[in-house]
């Protein structure tokens, strides 16, 4: 925990001329604005820094209202290294002397206290798929919607020492053109912003899709981290002349970025998710009302974790992708599995896998705990697990295992959460949902009105 004085101390002795106050809007993306270190001091350090104007960002507040102010979490100091005399802290976001309630910080805040009250600890945790371009070139106008895409990993690419499709999974330099990268992102994480970063390894993907693994705590922690993470990666890449992306499916044909989060339930220093007497997981009845919950909001769920209309295009068979609302040990065509690496109270955990990058963290981690304690609370049965490649199972069979699917596209997955959130109302007030499907149904309609270069092939000769 840092205190103000050890915050203004380390601004003094790194010279820091500016700080970056950052902070997340409704749908995920991190904003910022950056004021001279001149102007923060001992008197005015736990106060607003900063002010914004919130009918400017979509889903926050009307321009009768529009004043919003920004105070930094002093925890989240941290120096951003490639930038010579900047510094960060993240920003709670106010109204007035109260908090602004469309802060989607706030949720993972509320919901850190939350289970706090009940002598619960979440342990939460992430990992994140993403691309590594060389060049991404998009044109969109009135005559011409097009983009190339430009991956010295591709098999497109026509030089030696590259991926086949599918096939790009642990691959090794030069195949993996950009190891030197990803450890210089890991490194860059663990020494500056304090994010233990486990692992990184080249993913499935040909045109190097890559993965990051950290070590995760608080559903708060989690999302600044997710947060942060993304931010490194895509200032470094670009730095480099590459292009870092989180964007759920930017090819076809191959494997697209997912973000599956793994969550475990602490009562006492014992994980209350694990049962030594079962024996198929070692799960307990508690993980399984969770997992139930999972199951019956799973749809609803899909608008907050997998929110934008390019999601629905990974979620797809046959690449990985969860599509089918069932839980099982070690199997990957299942949306929950339970990892089966080990067997004991320190490693059973749930994971969820149709979330991705596009996500915003606060609202996704959020509503994936508060669906799993709706299924505790009201004790709904998951149903048996399925050990098998559920992509197999005829319509016929899916029918009469009442299998349910994940939703096809992101107005489908809207249509459920308007009709499917009470389950969220404990933390995200009504006001914040509704703002969320009014901006979410209104980027859909958008881009969903632009033909796209697949339909001008199929259909301009009809």
């Amino acid at each position: 925990m840092m205190n103000p004085q050890e915050v203004i101390k380390a601004i003094k002795d790194n010279n820091i001329r500016w700080v970056d106050l950052q902070f997340t809007d409704l749908i995920g993306y991190l904003r910022h604005m950056t004021i001279s270190s001149r102007v923060i001091s001992m008197e005015n350090i736990n106060d607003m820094l900063g002010k914004l104007d919130g009918s400017s960002i979509k889903g926050f507040t009307d321009i009768e209202e529009s004043d919003l102010v920004l105070k930094p979490v002093l925890d989240t100091f941290n120096l951003i290294p490639w930038e010579n005399g900047l510094g960060r802290m993240i920003c709670g976001i106010f109204i007035g002397n109260s908090r602004f309630l469309k802060d989607p910080r706030y949720a993972t805040e509320r919901l850190d206290s939350y289970l706090m009250e009940q002598n619960l600890k979440l342990f939460i945790s992430a990992e994140l798929e993403f691309f590594i371009f060389d060049n991404v070139k998009v044109s969109i106008d009135t005559w011409r919607q097009s983009f190339e895409i430009y991956s010295s990993e591709a098999p497109w690419n026509g030089t030696a020492f590259v991926n086949k499709y599918k096939d790009g999974y642990y691959s090794i330099y030069p195949k993996d053109k950009f190891q030197e990268l990803k450890i210089e992102i890991g490194d860059i994480l663990t020494k500056f912003f304090n994010i233990d970063v486990e692992v990184v390894h080249h993913e499935v993907a040909a045109a190097s899709q890559h993965e990051i693994n950290f070590r995760g705590g608080t559903s708060t922690f989690t999302a600044d981290s997710i947060q942060t993470i993304k931010f490194v990666a895509k200032s470094i890449a670009f730095r480099k002349g590459f292009i870092a992306t989180f964007m759920p499916k930017p090819l076809y044909g191959d494997n697209g970025s997912g973000m599956h989060v793994h969550v475990s339930i602490w009562r006492d220093n014992e994980n209350i998710f694990y049962d030594p007497d079962d024996s198929y997981a070692g799960l307990s009845q508690y993980g399984r009302y969770f997992i139930g919950g999972l199951i019956e909001h799973g749809r609803a769920l899909s608008a907050i974790v997998s929110p934008t209309v390019n999601s629905y295009k990974r979620l797809v068979p046959g690449y990985e992708a969860p599509i089918y609302l069932v839980w099982g040990k070690g199997n990957r065509s299942a949306a929950i599995r339970i990892p089966g690496y080990k067997r004991n109270g320190a490693s059973i955990r749930i994971e969820y896998r149709p979330p991705d990058p596009s996500a915003n963290p606060y609202l996704a981690l959020t509503a994936i705990i508060l669906a799993g304690l709706d299924g505790v609370k009201k004790k709904i049965d998951p149903g048996d697990p399925i050990d098998e490649n559920v992509y197999k199972f005829s319509r016929q069979k899916r029918k009469e295992l009442k299998i349910k699917e994940l939703p096809r596209t992101l107005d489908e997955a809207l249509d459920e959460l308007e009709s499917d959130n009470e389950w969220l109302k404990p933390i995200l007030p009504q006001e914040l949902i509704e703002s969320y499907i009014e901006v979410k149904r209104e980027e859909a309609k958008k881009i969903l009105a632009y033909p796209t270069p697949i339909e001008l092939y199929h259909y301009i000769d009809i």
